[in-house]
This record gives C-alpha cells, structure tokens and sequence, in this order.
C-alpha cells in the first residue's frame, strides 16, 4: 500500500499533534496540485479510452480515498510520488460502496461518468467538512435535464440512463460541484449542453482544460456561460496540476502570524491576486517572481474587512487562516462569508486557543447576502493583538486545522491538537512543512 492511501486509511482515528511556541517560521515551502483539482481529475480520467497521468499530484488523504473508490469500480490507479496514473478496466462496476458514505464529496462526480461506462451507477451519500448545506440538488436536477433517471434515498443516490443528452442548465448559484458534474457528463453526452450561472474557479477551467486534452469540445464564454459539444469518445491525457492557491495562501500567512518569512513555490501569481491585495492592505510586503512569492510585515498589521466570494473574489477556503492574522493585527477586523452557511464552525477551537472572535448572523462588512435574514452566524468581528495561550483542541475541518496550527505557533504554551487526520486529508505533507519551517511540533504517543 502506497503512503498516500495508507494516509486515506487515518480517517477512522485521530492524529494528535502538539505544538509549542516557536518564534517566527522561515523558510521555502513548494506547494503542489490542488487537493480541490487532484481528485476530480482522477474522476474525469475514467472516461478516457487509454491511460491518464496526472502530474504534480499531492500526497494527500483525499487521492488514497478517490484512488480506493475508483479501484471499487475497476478502475485501475497507480500512485507514485507526484504523479498519478489512471486507466479504465475493462469490467465497470457502477457501484461505489457504501462504506464510503459520508467521507467526502467525490462520489456525486461519478454519477455522470458511470451512467456513461455503464447505464446505470450508484452513490453513498456525499460528506465532507461541515462547512454548511452542499445540497446534491443543482446535480441531481442537471442529470435529470439530460435524460438521467434518479432516485435519491436513504443510503444514497440511484440512477439509470440508456443515452445521455445536452441540455440547456442554468445554476442558481455558481456551484463548483455542481458545474464539475455538468462538464463530466455533458462531454460525452449526445448534442450540446449550454451551462449558465457556471463556476469559474481556477480548478473548474483547470478540469475543463484536462477534458479538453482528453478530446472533449469545450467553450469558456462570457458571463458564467461554458458550452459543452458531446463527442463520441475521449482519450487519455496528461496534464501538470497548478498549485494549490489554498496552500499558497495558508503559508503566506503562517509566515505573517508568527512575525517571519515564508516563501512559497510552485502556485502562480494570478491564482492569488486578490489574496495579495487583501494582505498587502493589512500591512504586509511582498516579494513577487515567476518562481516564488513571499511575505513579511515589519511595520505590523493593521484590521480589515473582508467578504468572501466565489473567484475571482477572496477565497472562502483563504478566510480560516485569515482569521487568525486578525488576532495579530490592530484593532477590530470583520470577516463576512457568503459562500457557506456554517463555514465558521471552527472559531470555538480558535476561542480555546484565545482568539477573540465574536461571530454574528447579520451581513457585517458587506452587502446583504444570500444569508441575510437568517439564523446562520456567518460573520465575525476579531479583536487583534489578542493573547493566545496554549489548550487541549479538537479540530472539525480541513482548514480549521491548519488555522489551529498557526494559532498554537504563536501562544503561550503548549498546544494539543486532536484531529489532525483533517489537516493530512488537505495538504501535502503538512507535519514536514511545518517542520522545516522551524515549528516545535510532534506526534505524542
């Protein structure tokens, strides 16, 4: 078994980490492809007729656990470091099982795929963090329009097909899933499929990008509009994945909260451009080549207001680490999220930790979203310079975790984090990272 899956394979227990202060972290992180772009790829690869590579792979907990699935279906995948190799069996079976229920949201990608290698599939229910409603909804309704026959139960989501067709689908939110499922099936659907309201986030051009290498007839038009010819077959493919701007970014910050320098390779400029600007506002400098980007803050760091949004607005993924860089700036800073409903689960770990968080259901530091007027907290107000102190925490997501992480390097005292599978599940090697970074980190017995 592969380092990777036996990563995936954590999932069912939890990974402590202790961290003590450990002054400024310095030093070169290289950031791979996206945990949010690997996976999906791994699935788009499955249509092809021959073997698929994909490069510049992530040793992350999410490629052991789609590598497993797609195995399930008789898919072949072969990992190795930093590079992923995909073909299809010659035996699809369009079930993937049910002890995948609930583990993240892969196996909704597989439905379109499936009722195309095999006119019919089954999936488990999705899962992931707890970051707020994924409804299944915008996909399920988008098979159905091109001629899928769906049954969503109890155990999870049933659906037969004997000729997919294009469709004219509008989205009534910009859904990054949503529109990774249309693309992954409208390729090989008969006629045209005309997408409106689409996602445009870099990791869905991307996956469009690596259909396109596959044979697939693919338009980017103008405001939110992508069209999608159906062609008979697709081929296999290689592609290089960019890097990952969530890990990017997360770096960038670990050197800015603790008071150094880190700089990251491998994740072009243009996927953080706002990024930058939003931190450059709150005081830090930057140093930018075609090679690596960096950050520092000598003078301090002043409060913000910040909304997130999809792209090319700020991130919602870049607002849990931000977070904790409001604890080290002056004055009160305002995080407002629009994205997710319950992206801010996490800030009862940053609050044993000693950040001053206050979090609210009213729309704060932006225009009214499409929460405003509900009961969903999903804006908070942070008090900088906050003292943080060490606490025994248990980490519920992802990115929680790396925000956790960076909030512990900088509190008095040693921290416990509990959990930390989460972390693994999303960064590539984050304990080494860390490490060479100089943070006073390790796994107790």
């Amino acid at each position: 078994m592969s380092e990777q899956s036996e990563r995936a394979n954590r999932h069912g227990r939890q990974e402590v980490w202790q961290i003590d202060p450990s002054g400024p972290l310095r030093g070169d992180v290289e950031v791979r492809g996206s945990k949010n772009a690997v996976s999906k790829h791994m699935v788009a690869a499955m249509l092809g007729t021959g073997p698929s590579t994909l490069h510049n792979a992530p040793e992350v907990g999410e490629v052991g656990l789609t590598a497993a699935m797609l195995e399930a279906l008789g898919i072949h995948v072969e990992i190795t470091p930093g590079e992923i190799n995909v073909e299809r069996g010659t035996d699809i079976r369009p079930r993937v099982p049910e002890e995948y229920t609930g583990l993240n949201r892969i196996p909704i990608l597989m439905l379109g795929p499936l009722l195309h290698l095999a006119g019919e599939a089954f999936v488990p229910l999705v899962g992931g963090d707890p970051i707020g409603r994924r409804p299944v909804n915008y996909h399920v309704e988008a098979l159905r329009s091109m001629g899928a026959e769906i049954e969503v139960g109890e155990n999870g989501i049933s659906a037969k097909a004997k000729r997919l067709r294009g469709s004219r689908i509008t989205l009534p939110y910009p859904s990054v899933g949503a529109t990774e499922t249309i693309l992954m099936t409208a390729v090989l659907a008969e006629g045209k499929t005309v997408i409106k309201g689409a996602a445009m986030e870099p990791e869905v051009v991307e996956l469009a990008l690596f259909l396109q290498r596959m044979g697939a007839m693919i338009e980017l038009s103008p405001d939110r509009r992508i069209v999608i010819e159906g062609v008979e077959r697709l081929h296999g493919a290689s592609t290089w994945l960019a890097g990952d701007r969530i890990e990017a970014f997360s770096y960038l910050v670990a050197g800015l909260v603790t008071g150094g320098e880190v700089r990251v390779h491998g994740c072009p400029q243009d996927r953080l451009v706002t990024a930058i600007t939003t931190l450059a506002r709150m005081g830090a400098r930057f140093e930018i080549t075609d090679e690596w980007l960096c950050a520092s803050a000598p003078d301090g760091l002043r409060a913000a207001a910040v909304q997130t949004d999809t792209h090319p607005g700020f991130m919602t993924d870049w607002q849990t680490p931000l977070m904790v860089l409001f604890t080290r700036a002056e004055g009160m800073s305002v995080l407002h999220e629009t994205v997710f409903e319950n992206r801010l689960v996490y800030v009862p770990a940053l609050q044993k930790l000693g950040c001053e968080i206050e979090v609210f259901a009213q729309c704060l530091g932006g225009p009214a979203c499409r929460y405003h007027d509900t009961n969903a907290k999903h804006s908070a107000v942070v008090r900088g310079v906050s003292k943080l102190r060490g606490a025994d925490v248990t980490l519920p997501d992802i990115r929680a975790g790396f925000s956790a992480v960076l909030a512990a390097a900088v509190a008095e005292g040693t921290s416990t984090l509990r959990g930390v599978n989460h972390i693994e599940r999303g960064y590539h090697r984050p304990f080494e990272q860390f490490t060479s970074l100089g943070l006073k980190i390790s796994r107790p017995m």
